[in-house]
């Protein structure tokens, strides 16, 4: 059965990596887990936001989230397009996510954002807090820095990761075999029956980003993928059921 992840939280109708985003998604019959995105703050602590700057999906602050401490930032109202919608709602920390997860039965894939800045110990800061909740067996690592997972990889040998990319690969289940890995995570845009077989066949598992529209959903449903991380995985949901 392909699995139902709600992408930042259920960011189709809430604001994107918030805890009502959060919140909504647990709540949903037929969601199977959440992904989110994670930053370091100026004094180090490891916070859930997508982009390296506030400007997007903050109201009252801009700038990199890198150069503000976690005290700062959470003056921020990261309510998003959802203003007015929704109460503000602010960031919150991989500790509190993990509080709010843990009673639950999701999978949680934590996406590194060391793309553009490394965060350099971001990968043991993750480790540690994932270990201290004891969620090592329900925890994804993803990247599209492919460093960063091997590093995550090195300090948890048994914790399942993805390799995030947004173009074609060549012999792509190949690669992320032979580097370690469990889990490819493409646009679905690549996720073609054959190339999805080809993938699946080297035990390799696709979770495949960001499918929103019914027609590419039943089409990922079709090419046999593992997991659909969507923004509305209501539609995911009710697609899955029939």
């Amino acid at each position: 059965m392909v699995k139902n992840f709600a992408h930042r939280g259920f960011s189709g109708k809430y604001p994107e990596n918030t805890k009502i985003a959060f919140e909504k998604a647990i709540a949903l019959p037929g969601c199977d887990g959440i992904e989110n995105d994670v930053h370091l703050t100026k004094d180090g602590e490891v916070v859930i936001i997508h982009d390296e700057l506030l400007d997007r999906t903050c109201l009252n602050m801009t700038g990199f989230v890198k150069d503000y401490t976690l005290e700062e930032l959470r003056k921020a109202d990261l309510s998003y397009k959802f203003a007015g919608e929704v109460e503000p709602q602010h960031i919150m920390t991989l500790r509190e996510y993990l509080e709010l997860l843990k009673p639950t039965k999701l999978v949680t894939n934590i996406e590194l954002k060391t793309g553009i800045f490394e965060y350099p110990g971001i990968e043991k800061k993750v480790y540690d807090l994932i270990r201290e909740f004891d969620m090592v067996d329900r925890i994804i690592i993803s990247s599209f820095n492919h460093y960063s997972v091997k590093r995550m990889k090195e300090l948890c040998p048994e914790i399942r990761c993805g390799l995030l990319t947004d173009c074609w690969i060549l012999d792509a289940g190949k690669y992320v075999r032979e580097n370690g890995f469990e889990c490819y995570h493409p646009r679905f845009t690549n996720c073609t029956p054959e190339l999805t077989k080809e993938i699946r066949e080297k035990g390799v598992d696709i979770n495949c980003w960001t499918v929103n529209e019914e027609e590419d959903i039943r089409k990922m449903i079709e090419a046999g993928v593992t997991t659909i991380i969507g923004n509305f995985p209501d539609r995911v949901a009710a697609m899955l059921k029939e």
